[in-house]
């Protein structure tokens, strides 16, 4: 089942419009900043000098990782189901952010390790009750990769279906940041120790016991270097499918919102098999896991907030939410010089 996605670049047409738009605005040139560049970028993607924000979702994908049982994590695999309860009661940061901001929010179970109650919030997805351990076989088959990676992007066509036009992917899954540190790994040649961080609050020792298992499993695998083939291996049910929704977002002309390191290391492997996905993203912040700086730094990315976060679950997104509010208002809404009779 191949991967069939179109994804046009970006149009160039209003460029020049949508820069003397920003520019006639009763202000000197450039002191917005990177509100400017933001406002530009919108523009561009939405291709309109008066571009809209519709119906803003964020998608949280959850599911479980086999390598867990080696002791990557320090949280039980059980918080995984635990945390998507939470998420539906309300409770989680990514809950709150989202009613504070009216952004529309749902859980996909990719594949959670437990049987999880219907809710009104929850998309039944599930795969498998969680990936293999790849330390002794590849985490899925090639063919449930690419299974899971269309499952993702039947979920952002369904919110756009709906209306929406901006969408944020956020994940849930103990022992995803092992899976990520292998996929930026091996798709950017770094160094595993860069990519490699503390995850869920590991002391030094557990550190260092992620450090040795994750070069065991790339031991393991050293045939797995193509984009799918690495996601394959050492990806989860939940990043495969982001890697869906971040192709599908670009195809429709969606603004992607960006979260922390695992949905960035899923937009790393859509990067590899469709470069052009990265001119509708918009990164919303910088954490303080250390591969989702050099992964950054990779992207030649300019995130907009750096609050040393590093929860996931698409709160980054959520928090800046607002700064991309304000890039399309001033934009629509802002005087130029000669509506306000301000001297230019």
């Amino acid at each position: 089942m191949p991967l069939n996605f179109t994804i046009a670049p970006l149009k160039s047409t209003l460029n020049a419009d949508l820069q003397a738009k920003i520019d006639q605005k009763t202000k000197p040139r450039g002191s917005l900043g990177q509100l400017e560049t933001l406002a530009l970028q919108i523009g561009r993607i939405h291709n309109s000098l008066t571009p809209q924000l519709n119906k803003p979702c964020v998608l949280i994908f959850a599911g479980d990782h086999g390598i867990v049982d080696a002791g990557v994590s320090a949280y039980p695999q059980s918080v995984t189901a635990q945390m998507v309860a939470n998420f539906l009661a309300g409770g989680a940061a990514i809950s709150v952010f989202a009613r504070q901001h009216n952004i529309d929010l749902w859980i996909v179970d990719a594949g959670v390790n437990a049987d999880l109650n219907a809710h009104p919030q929850l998309i039944d997805a599930k795969i498998a009750k969680g990936t293999g351990n790849f330390l002794s076989h590849p985490a899925m088959t090639p063919e449930v990769c690419r299974s899971a990676i269309q499952c993702g992007a039947a979920q952002v066509l369904r919110q756009y279906d709906n209306g929406c036009n901006c969408i944020g992917l956020g994940e849930m899954g103990i022992g995803n940041s092992s899976s990520a540190a292998l996929l930026m790994h091996r798709l950017t040649s770094l160094s595993l120790v860069r990519c490699v961080g503390r995850g869920t609050g590991l002391d030094d020792k557990q550190l260092r016991h992620k450090v040795t298992v994750l070069q065991r499993a790339l031991n393991q695998h050293k045939e797995a270097t193509e984009p799918l083939s690495v996601l394959a291996t050492f990806g989860g049910f939940e990043i495969a499918m982001m890697v869906g929704a971040y192709l599908k977002a670009a195809e429709l002309g969606m603004l992607i919102l960006v979260d922390g390191f695992i949905a960035s290391t899923a937009l790393l492997v859509a990067s590899k098999l469709y470069p052009q996905v990265l001119d509708y993203c918009v990164f919303s912040h910088v954490s303080s896991e250390q591969g989702h700086q050099a992964l950054l730094h990779h992207f030649r990315a300019r995130p907009l907030l750096n609050l040393d976060l590093c929860l996931g679950e698409g709160s980054g997104i959520a928090l800046a939410y607002p700064l991309v509010q304000s890039a399309v208002l001033f934009l629509n809404e802002m005087a130029t010089f000669a509506e306000a009779g301000v001297d230019q």
